[in-house]
């Protein structure tokens, strides 16, 4: 069984489609119900700060080998590839 099913097109302009409280569906009410759920979607990981800002991204470019040792690494601790590399470069940068 599937959980949702695929329904012909309707015209919103002439078929009487209502949402759960009983209101009437129409091009408008479509149009601003979809944008309030694009706008309420997370995007994107968590910010490190805590807060609702977005963290930096450091990007560069690694050997096939230097990539796999910390593939290897990461799945060894349970972890992403990004949290043992931020964690490398706090350990280096520290030192």
């Amino acid at each position: 069984m599937t959980k949702h099913q695929v329904l012909p097109d309707v015209d919103l302009g002439v078929d009487d489609v209502r949402d759960s409280q009983g209101r009437r569906i129409t091009e408008e009410y479509a149009q601003a119900a979809s944008a309030q759920a694009i706008a309420s979607v997370a995007r994107g990981r968590p910010s490190l700060t805590g807060k609702k800002a977005t963290s930096p991204q450091v990007t560069f470019r690694v050997t096939p080998e230097l990539r796999a040792r910390a593939a290897a690494e990461a799945d060894r601790q349970g972890r992403r590839i990004s949290d043992v590399a931020r964690e490398a470069l706090e350990r280096y940068l520290a030192s």
